[in-house]
């Protein structure tokens, strides 16, 4: 086996391994050493949305009072994320309103075709009303009330179902995800603007084919089998 001398092995040393030109303080800094005096960021944890907007605020009211350079830059990840949630939902709603605007379209279209096809069935008994005396407009008028009836009964019937499934629905909710403040709901007040809906829905349907029946002459009513 070959000897070598102290000032051979020095010289391999030096042969062989290279010698970085970083100083000390930046191996510091890339073996992960932090000096608390100078950091380069730093990460809040708000307990609750109000701690947030008051640290938002904080931050903004600093950072008027500096010029650019001294502004804090910060990054409200939670605030992007329910950015991102909100514009997903916010999609999401404009298509369901979108189909509930065509299923209103066609329940209106077969709300009229409906009442059109009552006008026809029953000319005979709008021939007997206009006989004993009933005008046009209170002929009018029964077949509106009858539409407005319908209105409402389905779109109180809407309401009551929608009530009644949000029970399973909450308890589907709760038990998936355990936020318990998480529930679906339909107000009150939206609920009677819905019934309202409906029944103007079915009133606006229904006036054609009143006008229909009230503008039948009584004598070709009477004779109408």
């Amino acid at each position: 086996m070959d000897t070598y001398t102290t000032q051979q092995c020095a010289q391999y040393y030096d042969e062989v391994l290279t010698f970085s030109d970083s100083t000390y303080e930046e191996n510091l800094v890339q073996l992960g050493y932090i000096d608390l005096d100078d950091p380069a960021s730093i990460s809040l944890y708000a307990a609750s949305f109000e701690d947030k907007d008051v640290i938002e605020q904080a931050i903004a009211d600093y950072n008027e009072t500096k010029d650019d350079l001294e502004q804090i830059q910060y990054t409200d990840y939670i605030g992007l994320m329910l950015s991102s949630i909100t514009t997903i939902i916010n999609a999401i709603t404009y298509v369901l309103i979108a189909f509930v605007a065509v299923s209103l379209v066609v329940s209106s279209i077969m709300i009229g075709v409906i009442t059109l096809i009552s006008v026809q069935e029953r000319t005979k008994e709008i021939g007997i009303l206009r006989a004993i005396g009933a005008s046009k407009r209170n002929v009018s008028s029964m077949f509106n009330a009858e539409t407005v009836i319908i209105g409402f009964t389905s779109g109180a019937l809407g309401v009551l179902i929608t009530w009644v499934l949000c029970i399973p629905i909450n308890a589907i909710l709760h038990h998936l995800t355990g936020i318990q403040t998480l529930s679906a709901f339909l107000p009150l007040p939206t609920a009677l603007v819905l019934v309202l809906i409906s029944t103007a829905l079915t009133l606006f349907s229904g006036i054609i084919p009143s006008r229909s029946a009230a503008k039948k002459d009584p004598v070709v009513a009477l004779r109408t089998e």
